[in-house]
């Protein structure tokens, strides 16, 4: 049963150059036809499958860019959410935005239809950081777009930050999360550079010519992060996610506790009755398979129990509360330490993981390593 939904939108006017998303530059794109073909795929899931969505909780437009959208468009692919996705028990309703495409007419657009969140890419205040990572944005975009949606009614708002960024400064990254902590919001999310295949700073990474932080720096702006959340009453709930009280990630969280969710559009993926999809990710055989009656899944996996053991653990261990002991009892009917002793144990003696009757979780020291952690939960069949 999905308890979240997610809806692709692969549009960008601008294509960042550590983004490997499902993205394609909105010029000359068929975006009409694409959003009707949204609409026709949730009805489709839906009628064959309502079972899967009675107790959907959250909906999450992400990208690409679902605000490189205009106004009208905004409001018909939030008219055929409506319309298709059961929304009585959507309590979060979240999109992704970029702060140069927000206009007050935009805002309005997604509030009337049913936005209750906004999560905005900004990156960085280093304006010419901005410009090497491919963003478009300026400092006086995202002052002037936050005080235009807190004008329209929005009160729950999230940007997202970046360390680890090409020549980025320790100096810079203190700047930068000043700049972010004098606009007061509630969430914010800060994430690592992570140079991944098929993007720009991939190939620049290839050949030399990306020039990185260290990783001992890298951990030292992950210290400052965390110590200036904490100084600013902004608790974290994961490792890379901080929210004052009441504001932390409903979506996401399902995510973390291996939850079933929904995926639509070009590229997304779900998993909905313990298996796991990816749809088309062009968008013209995306836009064919579901004119022609047809879900655009392309790929199916049902998840193994040795897998869903796994996910538990390594997705369960991002959050701060870590992996709850009864949750894990009732879904595998043994405890976690009947299952994973050894490893809880030698984890705990490296000061990496501390654990009591609630659960599991990371230290503040294994945040650090978190990946390294996670791998010491893989199991051999």
């Amino acid at each position: 049963m999905a308890r979240g939904v997610y809806i692709h939108i692969p549009f960008c006017h601008q294509i960042c150059n550590y983004c490997d998303f499902n993205k394609v530059f909105f010029k000359n794109q068929p975006v009409d036809e694409y959003i009707e073909a949204l609409g026709k795929e949730m009805k489709m899931a839906v009628e064959r499958k309502p079972e899967a969505f009675t107790n959907v909780e959250t909906v999450f437009l992400g990208g690409g860019t679902p605000t490189a959208l205009s106004a009208k468009q905004i409001t018909r692919l939030l008219e055929l959410i409506r319309t298709y996705i059961p929304m009585k028990n959507v309590v979060e309703f979240s999109s992704e935005a970029n702060p140069d495409e927000l206009s007050e007419e935009k805002l309005k657009a997604l509030l009337d239809g049913g936005v209750n969140r906004l999560s905005m890419g900004v990156q960085s205040f280093d304006q010419d950081l901005l410009k090497k990572i491919g963003r478009t944005h300026s400092n006086a975009h995202v002052y002037e777009t936050i005080a235009l949606a807190k004008k329209v009614g929005f009160t729950n708002i999230s940007i997202d930050l970046m360390y680890g960024l090409p020549h980025q400064t320790m100096e810079q990254w203190k700047e930068t999360l000043k700049q972010a902590f004098a606009l007061e919001l509630p969430h914010y999310s800060a994430y690592s550079l992570i140079v991944e295949p098929k993007t720009i700073f991939y190939i620049q990474y290839a050949k030399g010519r990306l020039a990185l932080p260290t990783e001992d720096l890298e951990a030292d702006m992950y210290d400052v992060l965390m110590k200036e959340m904490e100084a600013h009453d902004l608790a974290q709930y994961e490792i890379s996610n901080f929210a004052k009280p009441g504001f932390a990630s409903i979506h996401n969280k399902i995510y973390w506790d291996n939850d079933e969710y929904a995926g639509f559009g070009a590229g997304a993926h779900g998993y909905v009755d313990r298996v796991r999809y990816s749809n088309h990710g062009p968008i013209k055989k995306y836009i064919e398979a579901v004119e022609s009656g047809h879900l655009p899944i392309i790929h199916e996996h049902e998840v193994t129990p040795l897998e869903q053991l796994e996910e538990q653990m390594f997705l369960g261990l991002r959050k701060v509360d870590g992996v709850e002991a009864p949750a894990f009892e009732q879904k595998f009917h043994e405890t976690i330490w009947e299952k994973y002793r050894t490893v809880i144990e030698e984890l705990t003696c490296k000061g990496l993981l501390e654990s009591d009757e609630n659960g599991i979780r990371l230290t503040r020291s294994g945040r650090f390593v978190g990946n390294e952690v996670f791998q010491q939960f893989l199991l051999e069949e």
